[in-house]
């Protein structure tokens, strides 16, 4: 374990806790499968499928971030991240392996920190594609709150311009 990286990352999350545990060895596992370090532009993607504490670890270790577009959330709850190598076209999707033995938080980050990548995730093929690069849209002010907002994320209501949360959404769904 490099203790300097995963300082790093205790300091940038604020504490040391299991779930940064998780991120920093996924971090790990790109290093090793993937070939691939910090990721000073888009060279390197991560998809990660939950909002929990390792999104940290990859952010800090990995260079991935939202404000860079090369961090996409993707709201399924799991515990598991695909990074996508854009030089190479080469992907891998780390999913964390259930643990059968009850631990207290201090032996659950111990024992995350120690086991090898293949005892804590399976690796898998991701099931999408590689994300296209972060586009830069035009500001278009909504014409109910003043605000500007994304070009892809204002909606016409009664013929105006307006952003997400002024869009009243409209569905006869039952």
């Amino acid at each position: 374990m490099d203790e300097k990286l995963w300082e790093k990352a205790v300091d940038f999350h604020g504490h040391e806790c299991p779930g940064l545990a998780i991120g920093y060895k996924a971090c790990e596992a790109v290093k090793q499968k993937l070939k691939i370090d910090f990721s000073e532009d888009e060279g390197l993607v991560c998809v990660t499928e939950n909002d929990a504490c390792g999104v940290d670890a990859i952010q800090v270790i990995l260079g991935c971030s939202f404000g860079k577009g090369n961090l996409i959330y993707r709201e399924v709850g799991k515990q598991a991240y695909s990074f996508f190598n854009r030089s190479t076209g080469e992907s891998i999707r780390a999913v964390l392996k259930p643990v059968q033995q009850e631990m207290d938080r201090e032996e659950r980050q111990e024992y995350l920190l120690n086991a090898p990548i293949d005892d804590l995730f399976e690796f898998k093929t991701p099931d999408f594609n590689l994300p296209e690069k972060a586009r830069i849209f035009t500001t278009i002010i909504c014409e109910s709150c003043g605000e500007g907002a994304s070009e892809n994320k204002i909606r016409l209501m009664e013929g105006e311009k307006v952003c997400l949360d002024c869009f009243e959404q409209y569905s006869r769904k039952l």
